[in-house]
């Protein structure tokens, strides 16, 4: 976390995310244009940001996008805050807007210290899934075209449902999503979410992208994957779950 809190020490970096934060998914030409300094400048700091896993990029034909990445604030959340002000501070991450009238993309990226093996099993079991989704299981065959269901009470409490678009264990897995747990989240209608797994060194780059999302939709579709990946990292590195009350919604359904 010490590269995190270095990121974080410049304000000039700070004012980086929250151009990010205000709009996400900008280029470089777009972000130099709100900084008095020049190209290098700004630059060098998004590679620190980078380097800090706050900044995640991603190309998108001939552009290279840069995307806020909340995680690692909420990892500090989880370790330091939580316990203090989780009713305020569990909305810290990702909620953000892109240009009027496009179709939102959200980005974000983890280090796991586990295998490609191990981390696939902990995103496509159910039984696992559930220590770290808010309680929830996702049940599915895992072949595409097959049907996607989240729930929680042993099938009892609909949350989610979707269809499988591309399988490819241990390395990449896309589906879609539409989330049932209320009316205004359900009127949203159907999203897509790409789970990217990597190795790096003894550890796994987990980059999860969640798109097709209308400009302005509800942050409820997106905004929990802080507390998600965190959970995610927590059980697979310790065995742990994390206690937060948002991390066992549907626990005990």
């Amino acid at each position: 976390m010490d590269a995190v809190f270095r990121a974080l020490a410049d304000p000039t970096r700070r004012s980086l995310l929250d151009e990010l934060f205000r709009e996400d998914g900008q280029t470089l030409n777009a972000l130099e244009e709100h900084f008095s300094m020049t190209r290098f400048g700004v630059m060098k700091h998004l590679k620190q940001l980078e380097e800090a896993g706050l900044v995640v990029t991603r190309r998108r034909g001939r552009e290279k996008l840069h995307f806020l990445n909340p995680v690692p604030i909420r990892l500090v959340h989880d370790r330091w805050v939580s316990k203090y002000a989780e009713p305020w501070a569990a909305g810290l991450s990702g909620l953000k807007r892109q240009l009027e009238g496009q179709l939102m993309e959200k980005v974000f990226e983890i280090y796991i210290k586990t295998t490609p093996e191990r981390l696939w099993e902990a995103i496509t079991d159910s039984d696992i899934r559930s220590k770290y989704n808010f309680g929830a299981g996702v049940f599915s065959e895992w072949q595409r075209g097959s049907r996607l269901d989240m729930s929680a009470g042993g099938g009892s409490i609909a949350l989610g449902e979707g269809e499988v678009l591309e399988v490819d264990p241990p390395r990449r897995l896309v589906h879609t999503m539409t989330a049932l747990w209320s009316d205004e989240v359900k009127n949203e209608g159907s999203s897509r979410v790409t789970w990217e797994i990597e190795p790096v060194g003894d550890s796994c780059r987990l980059t999860v992208v969640h798109d097709q999302l209308r400009e302005g939709a509800n942050d409820q579709l997106y905004g929990g994957w802080p507390m998600i990946l965190s959970g995610l990292k927590t059980w697979l590195e310790t065995g742990q779950e994390l206690t937060t009350p948002g991390s066992l919604r549907y626990a005990q359904a």
